[in-house]
């Protein structure tokens, strides 16, 4: 676990998840802590996407999320379909028509940075009193593949939806936690 930012992030229970979202205050921010529960992406790809590749011309959400380059061949860009409660959230959402989808406040052609990211969720973590849980930016991902996983999604399917190239950058993600043990002590 995660101590004074050192060590592997906690996983995000579904309740300390709610208890987050619910400290942060703009939509757009709550939006990005969405995208970042239901993709399993990582907060650096996520604050550099573009509105052209969440929301569709005519401003309806995308079923699937775009990441890489479109310019580029389809081995190098992902696709990953949307879960219908990102689609409801990105709905009520507007963003500008063109652009960052998290620009920068004070610099709008360019995007929020991951430190700032960090921050937001830093102080939504305190004002949630979560602090001191070891959950980081990277928690999502980590909850992401390790739910995936014991909802029996096979690895491939995992790979292919989080870019990783080698099935060992998924399964260090994959150690049995401490409640995981417990509850299988529990039904001796």
């Amino acid at each position: 676990m995660k101590k004074d930012r050192q060590g592997q992030a906690a996983l995000l229970h579904d309740l300390d998840y709610s208890k987050i979202r619910r400290q942060i205050r703009s939509q757009k921010y709550k939006i990005l802590l969405d995208l970042a529960r239901y993709t399993g992406e990582k907060w650096g790809a996520l604050i550099k996407l573009k509105v052209e590749d969440v929301y569709e011309a005519d401003g309806s959400p995308r079923e699937f999320l775009i990441f890489g380059d479109r310019n580029q061949t389809d081995n190098e860009i992902r696709q990953i379909p949307l879960h219908d409660n990102i689609q409801e959230s990105l709905r009520h959402y507007k963003p500008s028509r063109s652009g960052w989808l998290f620009p920068s406040r004070d610099h709008p052609e360019n995007h929020i940075t991951l430190k700032f990211a960090d921050l937001l969720l830093r102080q939504a973590l305190a004002k949630a009193g979560l602090e001191s849980r070891g959950i980081s930016t990277h928690s999502t991902r980590i909850t992401f593949i390790t739910k995936l996983y014991r909802n029996g999604t096979d690895i491939e399917i995992i790979q292919r939806i989080t870019g990783y190239q080698d099935r060992r950058g998924i399964e260090r993600y994959l150690k049995d936690d401490a409640d995981r043990i417990k509850g299988a002590i529990a039904t001796l």
